[in-house]
This record gives structure tokens, C-alpha cells and sequence, in this order.
């Protein structure tokens, strides 16, 4: 099942997120995200979706939108987010969270869908150009984690109404 995320999933939510912090390259995060912060990012997100896939009452997956940038003119653009349980992943839960949260962006009246992708991530890339992203640049060594230059890819989707 799908629905919208609330406070209460906050550590669910954190569940899923940490490891890919602690133990990987994919988030540029640092440090693990508290329960309190993430209960503030998904209240914080303004009327952007922030979605939780459930199965018997436990969360294995998330998709989300923010605001692409600050400056109004961006106001039709978003970047875009998933992550599922490590344990869940390659069961489809990414395609069926990004098939809703694209669906809500289109309703919204959203005209771009921007996602970052740290390089190499072979799951990730295939996820978005599942749903028509197309590589638009390539930064090179603009992260640093685990003592090394890691390079971010941004794929963007054009919403047709």
C-alpha cells in the first residue's frame, strides 16, 4: 500500500535511510538523521508528496519531492528521491512509489522532476530511465565520503499533462 508519510513514520523512515548513510556512497549525508529531524523534513516539505510504501504495518520504502531551488522561477520544478529497505530492494517498491509520486507531481502542475544520482549507481539510473529521465550533466568529484571523490549524475524528466 501506498500512502502519504506523516511524523509518526519518522523513525521508520530513519530505519531505512541510516544505512545508506553509514554504509554507503548514495547519500552525502554524514551523519545519521534523527528521528526529530526527519519528522521536520517530511512536515517541512510544504504541500510536496513525501510517500511510504507499507506492508503488514511495516514501512519498507519512501519516495519524495522537494523544491528543485529557492527562486520562484523554479516553482514548477522539483528534485525527486526513493529509497527502499535494503532488505526489500529489486521486489519493485521503487517503481510503484515513483509511479504515485509522478502521478501527484503531475496533478500539482509540476512541469520538471530532477534526480541527483551519486556515481556509480547502476539501480538508481535504471529506476529513472525507466520512467523516461534522461542524463542531463555530469559533475565529477563533487562529493567526498569513505575518503574518496565521488561524481553525481542529474537525470530530468518533462511531466506531459
Amino acid at each position: 500500500m501506498i500512502r502519504d508519510a506523516n511524523i509518526n513514520d519518522a523513525a521508520e523512515i530513519c530505519d531505512i535511510y541510516n544505512p545508506y548513510i553509514l554504509n554507503s556512497t548514495i547519500s552525502f549525508e554524514t551523519e545519521p538523521v534523527t528521528e526529530t529531524e526527519m519528522a521536520a523534513r517530511i512536515s517541512g516539505n510544504g504541500k510536496l508528496p513525501w510517500l511510504v510504501y507499507q506492508e503488514d504495518d511495516k514501512i519498507l520504502g519512501y519516495a519524495y519531492a522537494t523544491k528543485w531551488r529557492i527562486r520562484q522561477a523554479y516553482r514548477y520544478s522539483v528534485e525527486s528521491a526513493v529509497y527502499i529497505d535494503s532488505e526489500e530492494t529489486g521486489r519493485g517498491i521503487g517503481t510503484l512509489l515513483y509511479t504515485e509520486l509522478i502521478k501527484r507531481l503531475i496533478s500539482m502542475n509540476i512541469h520538471a522532476v530532477i534526480g541527483g544520482i551519486a556515481l556509480p549507481n547502476p539501480a538508481s539510473i535504471a529506476l529513472h530511465e525507466k520512467f523516461g529521465f534522461e542524463k542531463v550533466t555530469h559533475f565529477k568529484e563533487v562529493g567526498f565520503k569513505f575518503n574518496q571523490w565521488i561524481d553525481v549524475g542529474y537525470w530530468e524528466l518533462i511531466l506531459k499533462k
